[in-house]
């Protein structure tokens, strides 16, 4: 599956940082884990430090699935509303999720703080406005709720918006946990900093058959080669439904737009997250090097090449959105892309066993906070396999 069009910034801005070899031999091991994006990069980190031996596999480079065309943004903000996901899975189920989240970017922090070469990481404020007045209400119910139950934000009025950052908005809330981080970059340095630690990855190996034995997983390359697995973990993103009897994704195209850089290293009141309440929303942050992206203009997808055709008039009306938000910003785009992403019926990622396959676990992180999930899949994942509860693979079970 194509996952994303040509050009997309972190791939261009980073280059191929690693080559990786093919996989040429039978190979055996403890877990197997197929995908190296970014979440199996932290799966596959999280497994090595539990002392398990790991293989990584991709039929593509490292990170170049839709890790590259990731706008990397760590939200602990669920795309489904917390007022409303308490109506599809129970006020404490609900909480937990969003806490998880909560949680899951200040581990993500220690993860990069450990690594030698910086990944861009950066904790940031959140800040979500409403789009329309008639959102007004439901955002004051979710600040409520979210203070409730200790989240740190606060809520915004028109007078306050406008003077922080210089736009009018009816309302919004400030949340002070999230963070953005180089998601290419961070898988890349992870796996280099994993595989002198005795992690094995393979780029360009295709896995075509996976055979679900009494004691394991037996897979077959496209090469004809054999690796053989006490357990599984498939995090081949939004390629993976493939390997499910039931349909749970629901496939969407994005579009992205980045600045040349700006002169200034402030852009806008602390350089905060930006996003709406509007369905489908749109975003803004800063990167390191002081550019801004914009993205959204969602749609659901097609194909490819309906997706990639549409880019060049996306880009302008994210460039317009952008626009009447800071008229006083000269905003020139100098990267633009599109991505395909998956959502759930609830928002919420789909972590752990099925049922139906044995010794083989699923790292499905769908949605706005794809690399909060993604970490919390590697948490739970290896505690599992250690014989450790973990509560993400109740509330994030296929069974839900």
């Amino acid at each position: 599956m194509d996952l994303h069009s040509s050009n997309p910034f972190w791939l261009l801005k980073n280059g191929i940082l690693v080559n990786y070899p093919s996989l040429r031999e039978n190979f055996n091991t403890d877990v197997a884990v197929i995908g190296a994006g970014i979440t199996g990069a932290l799966v596959a980190h999280h497994l090595l430090k539990a002392g398990l031996s790991v293989g990584v596999f991709d039929k593509r480079h490292v990170g170049t699935g839709s890790t590259a065309a990731s706008t990397s943004l760590l939200q602990y903000e669920i795309d489904t509303p917390l007022h409303k996901l308490m109506k599809m899975t129970g006020e404490k189920n609900a909480i937990a999720s969003y806490n998880l989240c909560v949680q899951s970017i200040d581990d993500l922090g220690k993860i990069c703080d450990q690594l030698k070469t910086p990944v861009d990481f950066e904790f940031k404020k959140s800040v979500q406005y409403a789009s329309f007045k008639k959102d007004v209400e439901e955002l004051k119910t979710e600040y409520k709720l979210r203070k409730k139950n200790g989240i740190a934000l606060s809520f915004l009025t028109p007078e306050e918006i406008k003077k922080k950052f210089g736009f009018y908005a009816p309302a919004g809330i400030i949340s002070e946990k999230g963070g953005q981080v180089d998601a290419f970059k961070l898988t890349h340095e992870l796996l280099i900093s994993d595989t002198k630690k005795g992690l094995n990855v393979f780029d360009n190996t295709e896995i075509v058959g996976i055979e679900h034995k009494k004691r394991g997983v037996r897979l077959t390359t496209s090469t004809g080669i054999i690796i053989r697995a006490k357990n599984l973990v498939i995090a081949c993103g939004y390629e993976s439904q493939k390997h499910l009897t039931k349909k749970v994704e629901r496939l969407n195209s994005t579009y992205a737009v980045v600045s040349e850089p700006l002169d200034t290293k402030r852009i806008w009141y602390r350089n905060c997250i930006i996003w709406e309440t509007a369905n489908p929303y749109l975003y803004l942050r800063t990167t390191k090097d002081n550019r801004i992206l914009v993205g959204g203009k969602d749609e659901i997808f097609v194909n490819a090449s309906v997706r990639d055709s549409k880019i060049h008039v996306k880009a302008k009306l994210l460039e317009r959105s952008f626009g009447k938000l800071f008229p006083g910003i000269i905003f020139k785009t100098d990267f633009q892309w599109a991505g395909t992403f998956a959502t759930t019926k609830d928002g919420l990622p789909y972590i752990g066993k099925n049922a139906q396959i044995p010794h083989t676990y699923f790292a499905l992180g769908f949605g706005g906070n794809g690399i909060t999930y993604s970490l919390i899949a590697a948490q739970a994942i290896t505690g599992n396999i250690l014989g450790k509860k973990h509560e993400a693979l109740r509330l994030f079970s296929f069974d839900r």
